[in-house]
């Protein structure tokens, strides 16, 4: 089961340098593509937390 609905994929980016985000449903986060930053944002009761501060750094 997806972690937001296709649709907003489409348009979320990562708040940090705004390159598209895609799912890890394992760890139940919104990861950026970017190879650069590669933030990890957690999906909490199926809201998208998109805040830097509260972002998994790679690693």
């Amino acid at each position: 089961m997806p972690l937001v609905e296709a649709s907003l994929l489409d348009i979320l980016v990562c708040p940090a340098c705004h390159a598209p985000l895609r799912e890890d449903e394992d760890a139940a986060e919104l990861v950026c593509t970017s190879a650069d930053c590669g933030l990890a944002y957690p999906v909490k009761d199926d809201i998208p937390v998109l805040l830097v501060d509260e972002a998994r750094r790679p690693g």
